[in-house]
């Protein structure tokens, strides 16, 4: 099992580069497949990137280009460094693990979760 928390969210102004971070606080990344995903106010859950076990990278349109998921083993950490920031980036994030990558898109297939990080885009 994994636990995980996040942190690094805040109040960023538009444009602006915060980077997240998901630490595992028991167990390790090196057996799972990662995820970042974001609830906006009155949406559902959305996935936004994700990374296997290997290292390979997946991002949603919306997000590519700007955002960039990346691990560190030693710190057994997960990031997510968005840049390029817009007011509909504002969200809870969530990092996410599962065992497998298999429809890495369906929030409901992640068996374990954060408690959230809030970020809001201001204008």
């Amino acid at each position: 099992q994994v636990q995980l928390v996040e942190s690094g969210g805040g109040l960023v102004q538009a444009g602006g580069s915060p980077r997240l971070s998901c630490a595992a606080s028991t167990g390790t990344f090196s057996g799972y497949f990662t995820a970042w995903f974001r609830q906006a106010p009155g949406k559902e859950r959305e996935f936004v990137a994700a990374i296997s076990r290997s290292g390979g990278t997946y991002y949603t349109d919306s997000v590519k280009g700007r955002f960039t998921v990346s691990r560190d083993s030693a710190q057994n950490t997960v990031y997510l460094q968005m840049n390029s920031l817009k007011p509909e980036d504002t969200a809870v994030y969530y990092c996410a693990a599962k065992n497998g990558p298999f429809m890495i898109q369906e929030s409901n297939t992640y068996g374990y979760w954060g408690q959230g990080t809030q970020v809001t885009v201001s204008s």
